[in-house]
């Protein structure tokens, strides 16, 4: 896979910016955008694809937008605290319309957050990630828990 700084495109700006504004600016958070962003990935060769992107600015201009942005987001991720990460999570719980109940078990069981890693980023780097995610996650169930008694948290399930 190519990285961002490999293409030198006239149009690579303006496909990042047409991303941001017309794509991202209705994705509501910044976990949303992440795995909308690895959602647009081909897992078999690390190829971003979008459509309207690839028919305004060509498939590798767009690719690259994709992969960027994906990068870009996922390094304002990787670098918050666990205190940041649990906002965001219940940001992204509210905009895909589901309990924070839900996420949490979902969370838990698939780890999305892995696959939603960029293909550029460091091993160390995605570990970190996790763990954070996941003592996020601990932090918001045991938050919600606390507001709603009598409910037996996913932990206590298992």
């Amino acid at each position: 896979m190519n990285t961002l700084g490999s293409v030198r495109h006239p149009d690579l700006e303006a496909a990042r910016e047409d991303l941001q504004n017309r794509t991202l600016a209705n994705v509501q958070g910044e976990l949303a955008k992440l795995v909308y962003l690895a959602s647009t990935r081909d897992y078999n060769n690390g190829e971003y694809y979008h459509e309207g992107l690839a028919w305004k600015f060509g498939e590798r201009v767009a690719s690259e937008a994709l992969a960027y942005c994906h990068e870009e987001i996922f390094r304002h991720l990787a670098l918050c605290s666990v205190r940041e990460l649990v906002e965001h999570l219940e940001t992204y719980a509210v905009s895909i319309d589901r309990p924070c109940s839900e996420l949490i078990d979902a969370w838990r069981r698939l780890e999305p957050y892995v696959v939603a890693v960029p293909w550029s980023c460091t091993g160390l780097a995605a570990q970190s990630f996790a763990t954070n995610v996941r003592a996020a996650l601990a932090v918001l169930e045991c938050r919600h828990s606390a507001a709603q008694p009598g409910r037996q948290s996913a932990s206590q399930r298992r």
